[in-house]
């Protein structure tokens, strides 16, 4: 493997990312390179699910190179925590002391590898696997950056807002040997914390066992869910991963995770995720910093993977969240957390075939599942395909279950006819009219963030309405078709998740999949004011801050808190918005780079003093 694969200290140039080209032996350095990198964009298709228009970021004008070879970043000293609920293991990051069984095993299937990738090198990638497309421009990683205090402030961060802001991304420590998504990603954290009024930064990796494995081997041996498990090759990467598992050179038996899309702060635990593994608890240090206390299962009370968007009410402070298995029965879990921490028996939901099921809703009294046409069949990559794919023999339908229902016989099923949310960002009780309105952005096409598409992609901001005593769904934008934007990540009050809300902020997914703004959107009027972050400045998820813990009768009293790049400048920033008025009170100046993420969340000052 290692002679077909480039240096990984040639991933980086004079401070730009060089953005690896898996189909040959040659890099291309979209900065040295500019020309020539734009006549291959421009023969990319236009409407692949995360293409950037401006596939280059110049040369900052001052400061020094952004980027360093990942691998020169020392391990973290292994940590022995005694934090309870906290799983722990062997994260000893030094050479690996194999026998020579092992040695033997791992040159082998070494071989076997290299054979692999070079036969994946006399194919095209699918621009939804082409590292040149997923990871270009800001969506490039960055090195871990330490704690910078006192940052340069333009306007006045109000008074109220003390804490620490924190979002969550993906972030390869690895250059791809093959295909790549942005989804594939390490976690790693972004965090500012404000404090009377300055702020400092830093950004970590979450240090999962998959991250802290592949740091001590050097290169990536875990398999990417989505860049490269397509067809036969897919199915060639998962027989060499297990079988360097049977060898002992790997180790995947405390999750293959990555943590890297959604953070929920609950009972005094900062938590990072991605579905496909425990959540991992990461500590806010009191001078900003961040460590990874370890993977999180809640006092060896969760046994299985916890979707990245669990729910907090809050009035109850309860957590709700789900579990989807894509290979065995049952494919579907519902379980609930006290205040405190203690799990609610599973309840185990009855489903056809594994369903893709990233975000789901709460009201006051239900819990609102979709089941929509986004399917795992991973028979699929026998016959060379994706084993995600769009069912569209299959009809989108949502479970309305109580939340302290104690089997699945509880859930009914509506029926909504070609519809995909991947968020929804609010649903509600209308007990006047026995209804259950969900608020998500319906996506056409259902599967284009995986697969490639010669369909535009379209977003649309949509109230679903579920009638619970007819079983009749009913589906209508709520913006109209004039001002129709494509409108994804973002958020309503916190204070008022599963209550009737008037107001969503969430992002100007345009051009897509950059973002260059966010709208404030009146979801009763369908009346829409936006904020863009300026020219050449893209951004991400926006965060509602209300500006008290409280519920307040003005649900639009408080912030809104993003991170912007500017690409002209290759400067980053975190906007603070008044999001009654939209204008900017506040631009804090961060001092490297900020990757377009995910999701984030705001951790107050108050409590940080009782963290876990």
């Amino acid at each position: 493997m290692g002679s077909s694969t480039p240096p990984v200290s040639s991933w980086f140039k004079s401070g730009s990312y060089v953005v690896p080209f898996p189909r040959s032996s040659s890099l291309v350095d979209p900065v040295s390179s500019h020309a020539s990198l734009g006549r291959v964009w421009e023969k990319l298709p236009t409407k692949c699910s995360l293409q950037m228009p401006s596939p280059t970021l110049p040369l900052p004008k001052q400061s020094p190179p952004y980027h360093k070879h990942f691998t020169t970043i020392s391990p973290p000293t292994p940590r022995k925590t005694e934090h309870p609920g906290v799983s722990q293991a062997d994260d000893n990051p030094s050479p690996p002391n194999w026998n020579l069984l092992q040695r033997a095993a791992a040159m082998a299937l070494d071989a076997a590898e290299g054979v692999l990738v070079s036969h994946e090198r006399q194919h095209p990638l699918p621009t939804t696997a082409d590292p040149r497309v997923q990871i270009a421009g800001n969506f490039a990683p960055v090195p871990e950056q330490p704690v910078q205090q006192s940052l340069p402030v333009t306007g006045k961060i109000p008074t109220c807002i003390q804490g620490v802001y924190l979002r969550n991304g993906a972030n390869p420590l690895h250059q791809p040997v093959a295909g790549h998504h942005l989804f594939d990603g390490d976690g790693m954290i972004h965090a500012v914390h404000l404090r009377n009024g300055s702020a400092s930064y830093a950004c970590r990796f979450t240090e999962t066992h998959r991250l802290v494995q592949e740091r001590a081997m050097g290169r990536p041996v875990f398999p990417k869910a989505i860049g490269e498990l397509h067809g036969h090759s897919g199915i060639a990467r998962l027989f060499l991963f297990y079988a360097r598992g049977i060898f002992g050179l790997v180790d995947h038996s405390n999750g293959i995770g990555v943590a890297n899309a959604g953070l929920v702060y609950f009972n005094n635990h900062l938590l990072a995720m991605s579905e496909d593994d425990l959540p991992y608890h990461v500590r806010i240090t009191s001078s900003g910093d961040l460590k990874t206390a370890g993977r999180y299962n809640f006092d060896g009370q969760l046994k299985c993977p916890m979707i990245a968007h669990p729910k907090v009410d809050p009035v109850t402070r309860e957590l709700f969240a789900l579990s989807y298995d894509v290979v065995q029965k049952p494919y579907l879990r519902y379980f609930h957390f006290s205040p405190d921490g203690k799990k609610s028996p599973d309840v185990e939901i009855p489903l056809a075939e594994p369903t893709m099921m990233h975000d789901f809703g709460i009201t006051e009294n239900f819990v609102v599942i979709p089941d929509q046409q986004v399917v795992f069949k991973l028979p699929e990559m026998i016959r060379g395909g994706s084993p995600v794919i769009y069912d569209k023999n299959k009809v989108s339908r949502f479970g309305v279950m109580r939340k302290n229902a104690k089997n699945a016989s509880e859930v009914k099923w509506i029926e909504v006819p070609d519809c995909f949310c991947f968020h929804l960002w609010n649903t509600w009780e209308e007990p006047e009219s026995d209804e259950v309105v969900v608020v998500g952005s319906c996506m056409t096409p259902a599967d284009s963030i995986f697969n490639e598409s010669e369909e535009n992609l379209k977003s649309v901001l949509s109230e679903i309405r579920l009638n619970l005593k007819t079983g009749k769904s009913m589906r209508l934008p709520i913006i109209a078709e004039a001002e129709q934007v494509n409108l994804e990540a973002g958020m309503v009050n916190k204070n008022k998740l599963g209550r009737k809300t008037q107001f969503a902020y969430l992002a100007l997914a345009e051009p897509w999949p950059k973002v260059s703004g966010f709208a404030k959107v009146d979801l009763s009027t369908g009346e829409i004011k936006k904020h863009i972050y300026g020219e050449q400045k893209y951004g991400g998820e926006p965060l509602f801050l209300p500006r008290s813990p409280a519920a307040s009768e003005k649900e639009d009293d408080g912030y809104v808190l993003a991170f912007v790049h500017d690409e002209k400048e290759c400067k980053s920033e975190l906007q603070i918005v008044n999001a009654t008025t939209l204008q900017l009170e506040a631009s804090i100046q961060l001092p490297s780079r900020v990757p377009y993420g995910f999701h984030g969340t705001f951790v107050s000052s108050k409590e940080l003093e009782n963290q876990a």
